[in-house]
């Protein structure tokens, strides 16, 4: 049985969905079951969400959500980020309890990577 009232699957806009995929897939290690050639649901063994296609993008800046992603070693996280053409939004900072970036994917959509 599912615990009660926690999030349980988060949906994504991308304006395009294999970059998105390969972004990911590279940078995360998700595997992603495609349900036609607009939307593409992952699952990163805790949490699913899905990506469909749309020019909205999400980014705090525009009053939505920040998914913030947990990670041992930010550097290389920060490193990744790059190399996978992703982009720092937000360099490295600390804040009460630990350190953290902001990153865009290809596509444009914000996210950030935290350790403690």
């Amino acid at each position: 049985m599912k615990p009660e009232k926690m999030i349980d699957y988060i949906e994504i806009p991308t304006s395009d969905i294999e970059q998105t995929k390969k972004f990911f897939g590279a940078l995360m290690g998700w595997k992603f079951e495609d349900f036609g050639p607009a939307y593409s649901c992952f699952n990163d063994g805790r949490m699913k969400g899905g990506f469909f296609e749309s020019e909205k993008l999400i980014s705090p800046a525009n009053g939505s959500i920040l998914l913030v992603f947990y990670v041992s070693d930010l550097e290389m996280a920060y490193k990744d980020v790059r190399s996978l053409g992703g982009k720092i939004s937000k360099e490295i900072f600390s804040f009460p309890g630990g350190r953290r970036f902001h990153f865009t994917e290809p596509c444009g959509n914000e996210f950030a990577f935290w350790t403690e």
